[in-house]
């Protein structure tokens, strides 16, 4: 579905052909920024998890700079090289066009537009009548969803034994999967081309049920503990859509093309991260641009919001919940400011700024799923997350306090636990070259690492981070992934790609492995990794970190998502 057709747009964005700018280069750029630079950059580039690129914070730098920035990549950053599809008039051609862009731009959010497409892909009812318990699993809780960012694809895979069930087509650049804890047999998922699909995960393929064009470009997404609602939140246009959990059927907009920065001054603001609590009918709206978090009351009518808790930070992004026993659980949503070195602390009960968590100067905090746990040896429940651009796992209290701070090989984002693992499982993915290829297993009890997990081309180790000694080596091969056409599902109309076991030819020229997202799976047994640049999934022991083996043939997978472990996790 074309965008153009589901929201209103006071003007176009200037697109300019290549040919204008310096050398030979006949690249398209605005289609290659769309395609490959958006998702950090934003569709009016004014960054995010990557840097500014209008005009005006480009201004002070030299353009040889910005160029050789382009084809290098930038250490420590999610700044990847693009000397391999790039050539040097290609990137002095960039820089031209992100020097002269122009934004003219107006995007607001207009609901009856947004609720035209919502579209029915299958009849849920009749499913769940025929399909009472899970098909193709001994429990929907077996599953485990996965997200194949540049194939656009949503995979759902038996956690018990590594079996991939089905993939399916779920819009550009997948990015956040969810389930409905209520009714677990039911998923969701939000691309960054602003497709949230509803999935029965119970029925044979995993069938999509629904889905709405809630977006041009989106990222969170959250689903009340009641199971009744579903929101989806966007970077643009910038607000968030609520929906009917059981139909995705939209129900509101919340437009904040308009509202109050930190320095006073009315502006649009993206929608960061969305998260539910089973502490109120509250979810949490973080607004990227303005520093500011709204809370929504779901019990309501007309779902209003309750509480605006402003001056939090620049550049708002992810967050968790705290997991701390009895009446607090889930009461307090820990909200990263990328721009201002800090985790925002904000009470759904006193809808305020409880406190600020100090990450270090100019660090990036990117909790991703976050990590909280209760750490018997101090007798209090801890919090972490990674930073970004340095090698830093910070750890804080209950009382907001740091303490400890956990040396890495470089920036990470992603950050997660379980009960059953003894460790922290912390990712270095936006390290340098020669170490995003390592995760951190940190102890939880002692706060020190102890063994470390590192893949090369063709050999992966299981190493003592004391001693240095080698624990556990295996084959690290790479083979070339196997890709399948669309097809036509057995239920449903949404299209879905076979999956293959067989292993492709060896690759002659192996890649440095980039390992991000580790995710506890089979009821805590395993820990899983995604392979960001050799297309695979390895699944370890939760409780040693030993190598089990690999799930091959996918394309930069990124986010997974167990269903059974985020049951007990307020807010995920």
């Amino acid at each position: 579905m074309k965008l153009g057709k589901v929201l209103s747009l006071a003007a176009c964005t200037v697109v300019t052909a290549g040919s204008l700018f310096a050398g030979t280069s006949d690249m398209n750029f605005a289609e290659v920024y769309e395609k490959e630079c958006q998702g950090c950059h934003g569709p009016i580039h004014q960054g995010g998890v990557g840097s500014d690129l209008r005009p005006g914070a480009l201004k002070k730098k030299e353009r040889h700079v910005l160029r050789d920035a382009i084809l290098a990549g930038v250490e420590n950053t999610a700044m990847p090289q693009w000397d391999h599809s790039f050539s040097k008039d290609d990137a002095d051609g960039m820089v031209d066009w992100l020097m002269d862009w122009k934004d003219n731009t107006n995007y607001k959010l207009d609901f009856d537009q947004i609720h035209s497409t919502w579209t029915k892909l299958a009849d849920r009812e009749a499913l769940a009548k025929k399909y009472t318990k899970s098909a193709d699993t001994k429990s929907v809780l077996d599953i485990t969803f996965a997200t194949e960012r540049d194939a656009s694809l949503v995979d759902f895979i038996d956690s018990t034994n590594g079996k991939v069930l089905s993939r399916h087509k779920a819009g550009f650049a997948v990015h956040v999967t969810v389930t409905n804890k209520k009714n677990p047999r039911y998923a969701y998922s939000i691309s960054r081309s602003g497709r949230l699909t509803m999935f029965d995960i119970a029925a044979p393929g995993q069938p999509a049920l629904a889905s709405v064009q809630v977006g041009f470009e989106s990222r969170g997404l959250a689903v009340s503990p009641d199971g009744k609602y579903v929101i989806a939140g966007n970077y643009t246009p910038g607000g968030a859509v609520l929906c009917d959990a059981m139909t995705l059927e939209p129900l509101k907009a919340y437009d904040t093309s308009a509202v109050i920065n930190m320095k006073g001054q009315i502006e649009a603001s993206r929608v960061a991260s969305l998260a539910d609590t089973p502490y109120g009918p509250y979810f949490a709206m973080a607004l990227k641009d303005a520093g500011r978090v709204y809370i929504i009351d779901y019990s309501k009518p007309d779902f209003p919001i309750v509480g605006d808790v402003p001056n939090i930070g620049e550049v708002l992004h992810d967050a968790f919940l705290n997991e701390d026993e009895g009446e607090d659980f889930g009461r307090y949503y820990m909200i990263a400011s990328q721009g201002s070195d800090v985790m925002g602390i904000v009470d759904y009960k006193e809808k305020n700024l409880a406190a600020k968590v100090y990450t270090g100067k100019k660090s990036k905090p990117h909790p991703g799923q976050g990590s909280s746990w209760f750490n018997k040896k101090m007798g209090k429940q801890l919090h972490a997350t990674v930073t970004m651009n340095q090698g830093s796992v910070v750890i804080w209290d209950s009382n907001w306090e740091i303490v400890k701070k956990v040396e890495t090989s470089g920036g990470g984002l992603f950050i997660g636990t379980a009960p059953h693992t003894p460790y922290l499982w912390a990712d270095t993915v936006l390290g340098k070259p020669a170490t995003y290829n390592e995760v951190y297993l940190i102890n939880k009890e002692t706060l020190e690492t102890d063994k470390i997990v590192k893949v090369g081309k063709k050999e992966g180790q299981l190493i003592d981070a004391k001693t240095k000694k080698v624990l556990q080596t295996w084959d690290a091969t790479q083979y070339k992934t196997i890709t399948f056409p669309e097809s036509n599902p057995k239920i449903g109309k949404d299209k879905v790609i076979e999956y293959t076991s067989k292993l492709g030819d060896k690759v002659k020229e192996p890649v440095q492995p980039r390992l991000l997202h580790a995710e506890p799976a089979n009821h805590g047994k395993w820990t899983m990794i995604s392979e960001w640049t050799t297309g695979r999934i390895g699944i370890y022991e939760s409780e040693s970190g030993k190598f089990i083996k690999y799930i091959n043939n996918l394309t930069t997978p990124t986010f997974t998502y167990s269903v059974e472990h985020r049951q007990h996790i307020p807010g995920a």
